[in-house]
């Protein structure tokens, strides 16, 4: 992939994070007291739409480099 085409595709995919952020925050609002259950749904209902959208290996693999970035985060937060 050339270097425009993986700009674009960020791009892209920071426009739909912003636009997932949004409604995420209006339905834990929208939950009240269940807001942090409200929000483990949404990932489980974006899972599952992820793979209607796309396929099971897509999905898995998207997962897996989220977990990965999240433990990163962690050691990072913990070395500082």
């Amino acid at each position: 992939m050339s270097n425009d085409t993986n700009q674009t595709a960020e791009a892209m995919f920071d426009k739909a994070l912003s636009i997932a952020e949004k409604h995420l925050d209006k339905a834990i609002q929208e939950g009240g007291a269940l807001g942090p259950y409200v929000a483990v749904a949404m990932i489980e209902a974006a899972v599952n739409a992820a793979v209607d959208e796309t396929s099971h290996e897509d999905v898995v693999d998207m997962l897996r480099d989220l977990a990965a970035q999240i433990e990163a985060d962690a050691e990072a937060e913990d070395e500082d």
